[in-house]
């Protein structure tokens, strides 16, 4: 019996820890991971954690290396073969699809389904595997994080099966795909071509491309998420139809890159790939390699987001809209049909929140001579950069600011990080990414506030992912002023991370040291707090 399975197997019928929790935790803390670990061990398949039962029954991409990186802690040959099995279906162009399908589910458990998708022979040219249906399309390359973390938990039995050996060749060909195929800008960053890649998929960032896009007609699918949660909480059918026609759209030209209509560099999504570069670095050289390239191009990677990124406005990182330099006046003329599409005051909804936009720009700032644009929404896309530890001193100052301020309100009006801007149109405290706060950008962000010296901040934003996980049953997302659960309970990386929080408490040799002549921050490694205090678990 492996360790989630000892564990839930000591849970009472109402989820208590029986007998008296060990020293270094508090009783609420011991049962509250506890019963993370039996929602993991409830979500798993064999072979893999479904992120739900009943909303998301397949493997998702990077849901699997969040939900890894919490089971490290109480099987590391689990969290191990979850990264595995994911690889498994990796294409030979070296992407990583989003999803990888369990042919015992019926078809019209989700959508789209494998058969809209036809992986094996719409994907063939780009190498999809045979023996698996998968999606298309990717999402945020979380991936060698992961790895690496998973690996420090045990080390020991990570060396016995071969598991970095094993991951590193396919983690960095998915890096060389990103780092090639979809450098779609020409300046090194990494492109997301639909939303659903970037995960945080109906964020108001997205509406100005996606008024480019014809939506395919809403009698040409059947949304399954509607059987599973409210409507008003979902994405709107007008959003659904141009997803779908983006997707079919990249199908049927083959899944290759390059000449679709949405082409996004998205700041967080770039950022996990700097990340995973300092973690691949690491892998390396666990394997006997060197790892200075990444860290060099980790560092030139991290330069370029800021290059083309970062506005100071704003006080934050932007996306970039490679395909349309007018970007804004789309999006504002159809903001009723993207956004809450009810009277939020008339559901109760949102009553605790500002009023309508507040000092909202009018036209996209940092507009390029190739046609490309910053989009001006803000999203909390825009603040995970902070979880690199190679950004400029007064970026990450004025990251902090940011979230602290009027904009996400975190420690005021807000203890989970909002997904979108509190003073934005499109502000929904309830409709998935565009205003619920979710655990897995809160997780970044406390990372990153660590990294950069922020640990009372840190410490209140580990506090309050521990008790909203706790308080909603391992909730999807939560409506950020109330805390009020949405979407799915017993979720798989909700369950994951506060079980990883729950056994990584802060310690003060976490904080990062201040290059004061470079003005700059600088850890003590390349990796930043992802090293040695992540080992995981109690093993050595």
């Amino acid at each position: 019996m492996d360790r989630t399975a000892q564990l839930t197997a000591r849970l009472d019928p109402y989820g208590t820890a029986p007998g008296p929790p060990p020293s270094a935790a508090p009783a609420a803390r011991t049962s509250l991971a506890l019963r993370a670990a039996r929602v993991l061990e409830a979500n798993w398949t064999g072979a893999s954690t479904v992120p739900s039962r009943d909303l998301y029954p397949h493997q998702w991409s990077w849901d699997s290396a969040f939900i890894a990186i919490g089971l490290r802690h109480v099987s590391p040959q689990r969290a191990q073969t979850e990264l595995e099995t994911l690889l498994a279906a990796q294409w030979a162009d070296g992407r990583v699809p989003h999803i990888v399908f369990n042919p015992s589910v019926p078809l019209d458990a989700y959508f789209p389904s494998p058969d809209f998708w036809r992986s094996s022979t719409a994907g063939r040219t780009a190498g999809a595997p045979r023996t698996v249906q998968t999606s298309g399309i990717v999402q945020p390359p979380v991936h060698a994080l992961a790895a690496w973390l998973v690996h420090r938990a045990d080390p020991g039995l990570s060396r016995a099966r071969g598991f970095l050996a094993r991951l590193h060749p396919r983690l960095a060909a998915w890096h060389r795909y990103l780092l090639h195929r979809r450098d779609l800008g020409g300046a090194g960053l990494a492109s997301v071509v639909h939303p659903w890649e970037q995960g945080m998929d109906n964020s108001p960032c997205w509406d100005a491309p996606l008024v480019r896009i014809t939506p395919a007609p809403a009698r040409s699918f059947r949304r399954a998420d509607l059987d599973h949660g409210a409507a008003e909480d979902r994405p709107t059918d007008l959003d659904y139809g141009r997803y779908v026609r983006l997707a079919a759209d990249y199908r049927d030209a083959g899944y290759a890159d390059g000449g679709g209509e949405f082409a996004v560099e998205d700041p967080a999504f770039n950022a996990l790939l700097i990340a995973s570069e300092y973690a691949l670095a690491r892998i390396a050289e666990e394997l006997g390699a060197t790892g200075s390239a990444r860290r060099a191009r980790a560092r030139r990677l991290t330069a370029t987001l800021v290059e083309r990124l970062w506005d100071a406005e704003a006080g934050m990182f932007l996306c970039r809209d490679l395909r349309g330099g007018s970007a804004g006046g789309g999006a504002l003329a159809e903001r009723g049909a993207h956004g809450s599409g009810r009277d939020a005051s008339a559901s109760g909804r949102g009553a605790a929140g500002p009023g309508p936009a507040a000092g909202r720009r009018a036209s996209a700032p940092g507009c390029r001579s190739d046609g490309s644009a910053l989009l001006p929404e803000r999203s909390v896309s825009g603040l995970v950069p902070l979880i690199l530890p190679g950004l400029p001193r007064d970026t990450a100052t004025a990251l902090v600011r940011t979230l602290r301020g009027p904009h996400f309100s975190v420690g005021e009006r807000t203890r989970l990080v909002p997904s979108y801007d509190l003073l934005g149109e499109a502000f929904d405290p309830h409709r998935y990414w565009r205003g619920p706060a979710w655990f897995n950008t809160s997780w970044l962000l406390e990372r990153g506030l660590r990294t950069h010296g922020e640990t009372a901040a840190a410490d209140a934003l580990r506090g309050a992912v521990l008790d909203l996980a706790d308080a909603t049953d391992f909730a999807e997302y939560v409506d950020p002023y109330t805390g009020e659960p949405c979407g799915a309970t017993g979720f798989s990386w909700t369950a994951a991370l506060a079980l990883d929080l729950c056994h990584r408490p802060p310690a003060p040799h976490e904080r990062q040291n201040l290059d004061k002549s470079a003005q700059r921050v600088v850890p003590p490694t390349d990796t930043g707090t992802f090293d040695s205090s992540d080992r995981g678990g109690d093993r050595g």
